[in-house]
C-alpha cells in the first residue's frame, strides 16, 4: 500500500502524472469514476477526454509560453505532447488535435504499462494512509469537494466555465465562408488553410450583438456566483461589457481575406477550427456560451455561412473547482494538512489543458522520487515549469487567487533586455532559451 502511489482522476494531469511515475518504476494505480459516475461534460469513460476545446494553443516554443510548455513536456516524454503529435490536425501554428482518437491512445498506452491498473470507483475522502495525487479536475465530485473543505477548513473556490459547440461541417454553407488561418500562418497549405471563416457586415454583426444580449441564458442556482475565468468567458458575458468587444475578441477580421468578395472587407469574422480528423466537425472558436440550447440554435443560425448548420454539441456551462493553493500547498503540491497527498490538474488553480498536464508531470514525478526515496532539488523558477508551480504554491496574491494560464508575465525577468512591445520578441526568446537550459538540468536529476 505504502509504495503504491494512487491516482484519483484520469484526465490530462492524472494521465500525464500516472505515465511519468510508472516510467520512474512506481506502480500505480488510476482511480476514475466515469463511466460509473457520470459528469455533466464529459461524453466517455476515456482516460485523459477533452472535454472543452480540442486545442492544446500555441506550439511556438520560441516566443509563446505555452509552446515552451509543450517543449518542456516533450523534452520529459511526457505521455500526453507525444499523443497529440500522433494524433495532430491542421490548426496553424496551433496544436490541435482529433479528440477521440486522442484519448482513446492515451488509454491504451496507460492500459498497456505492466504496473499501471485502472480502478473504476468514486473516491469520496481523503485517505490518511499512502500516496496519493488528486487530480480530479474542475469537475470534481460533491462528495470529494466537501471532503477538500472539511479538511482544508476554508470554503470551496469555484468560478464557471463555458463549452463551445460543435457544427457538423456537411450543414455549412461554403458559397459564403472559406478556409483560411489569420495571416495564413503555417508551414503547409493544409496549415495555412486550417480554420474555416464566416463573415459578417457590419448590420450582420450588429442583429447578432442584439440577439445574443437577448436570448435566454442560464440561470445560477441560489448562492451561486457566475466568477467566470478571464480565459474562457462565455461570449454573452463578452458581448455585455461593450458591443465591440466580440469584434476585437473572437470575431476580429484582421489577417483574413474572403475570396468570394475579395475587395470587400468584413466587419467581423467568426472562425471555426477543425474537430477531428475526417474533418467532420467543426467547432465555433471562442463561442463559449451559457445560453439555453433553443437559444444557442437561433442565434448561431444568424451567422452567415450557419443558417443550416446542424450541432453535434450545443455550448454549456458548468462550475469550475479549484484549491486556494498558495495557502494550502507546499512547493512541492502537497496538502500541508496531510503531506502523504498532492494535488495536481486544474483543481490547484492552472487553467487549461497544458497546464493541467504539466503539473500532473510534475505532481508524477515529485511523487514517485518521494516513494523511491530520492532528493529532487526544486524545479527551475526559470522554466515554464517552476514559473508556473511557483506561482500556484506561493508565488501569487492568495486573497485574490484565480485559476491562471501559463505566460511569460510569470517569468522573472532577464537583466539587460529593454521592456515595452519593441523589445518582446528579443525578450521572449531569452525567456524560452533560458528555461530549456534550466529545464534540461533538472532533468538530469531522475
Amino acid at each position: 500500500m505504502t509504495q503504491e502511489l494512487h491516482i484519483v482522476g484520469g484526465g490530462m494531469a492524472g494521465s500525464e502524472a500516472a505515465w511519468q511515475a510508472a516510467h520512474m518504476g512506481v506502480d500505480v494505480v488510476i482511480h476514475e469514476m466515469r463511466p460509473k459516475v457520470e459528469t455533466f461534460a464529459h461524453q466517455t469513460g476515456n482516460l485523459a477526454e477533452m472535454v472543452c476545446s480540442n486545442s492544446f494553443r500555441s506550439d511556438d516554443d520560441e516566443q509563446n509560453a505555452v509552446g515552451l510548455l509543450h517543449w518542456e513536456m516533450r523534452a520529459a516524454n511526457g505521455l500526453i505532447m507525444t499523443t497529440a503529435g500522433e494524433h495532430r490536425l491542421p490548426a496553424g501554428g496551433a496544436l490541435a488535435v482529433d479528440r477521440d482518437p486522442f484519448a482513446e491512445s492515451v488509454t491504451a498506452k496507460l492500459k498497456a504499462l505492466p504496473n499501471v491498473r485502472v480502478s473504476y470507483e468514486e473516491v469520496t475522502d481523503l485517505p490518511t494512509e499512502g500516496h496519493w495525487i488528486f487530480a480530479t479536475g474542475p469537475l470534481t465530485s460533491p462528495a470529494l469537494g466537501e471532503a477538500i473543505q472539511r479538511e482544508t477548513g476554508a470554503e470551496r473556490l469555484a468560478f464557471f466555465d463555458a463549452i463551445a459547440p460543435i457544427v457538423y461541417a456537411e450543414s455549412i454553407d461554403m458559397s459564403q465562408a472559406w478556409m483560411q488561418s489569420r495571416y495564413d500562418k503555417g508551414e503547409t497549405e493544409e496549415e495555412r488553410t486550417a480554420y474555416l471563416n464566416c463573415p459578417m457586415t457590419k448590420d450582420q454583426y450588429e442583429a447578432f450583438i442584439d440577439a445574443l444580449l437577448a436570448a435566454d441564458k442560464t440561470e445560477f442556482h441560489e448562492g451561486e456566483t457566475a466568477g467566470y475565468f478571464d480565459g474562457c468567458l462565455p461570449i454573452e458575458v463578452m458581448a455585455e461589457r461593450g458591443r465591440e468587444t466580440l469584434r476585437h475578441g473572437p470575431m476580429k477580421p484582421v489577417g483574413l481575406t474572403n475570396p468570394h468578395k475579395p475587395d470587400e472587407k468584413a466587419w467581423a469574422v467568426v472562425q471555426l477550427r477543425r474537430d477531428n480528423a475526417l474533418g467532420t466537425l467543426f467547432n465555433i472558436v471562442g463561442f463559449q456560451t451559457k445560453m439555453k440550447y433553443g437559444a444557442q440554435t437561433d442565434v448561431f443560425r444568424m451567422i452567415p455561412g450557419l443558417e443550416n448548420a446542424k450541432f453535434a454539441r450545443l455550448g454549456g456551462i458548468h462550475r469550475n473547482t479549484f484549491l486556494n493553493s498558495p495557502t494550502l500547498l507546499d512547493h512541492e503540491m502537497r496538502l500541508k494538512s496531510k503531506p502523504n497527498i498532492r494535488f495536481a490538474g486544474q483543481v490547484t488553480g492552472v487553467e487549461g489543458y497544458v497546464e493541467s498536464a504539466a503539473m500532473g508531470l510534475l505532481a508524477g514525478r515529485l511523487a514517485a522520487a518521494e516513494i523511491l526515496g530520492k532528493d529532487l532539488p526544486q524545479v527551475p523558477q526559470d522554466s515554464a515549469m517552476g514559473a508556473l508551480i511557483h506561482h500556484i504554491t506561493g508565488g501569487a496574491e492568495a486573497k485574490t487567487f484565480q485559476p491562471m494560464n501559463v505566460n511569460f508575465g510569470l517569468f522573472r525577468p532577464v537583466e539587460g533586455l529593454k521592456g515595452g512591445r519593441r523589445g518582446r520578441k528579443d525578450r521572449y526568446k531569452a525567456y524560452t532559451d533560458r528555461a530549456k537550459v534550466a529545464w534540461q538540468e533538472w532533468l538530469t536529476n531522475f
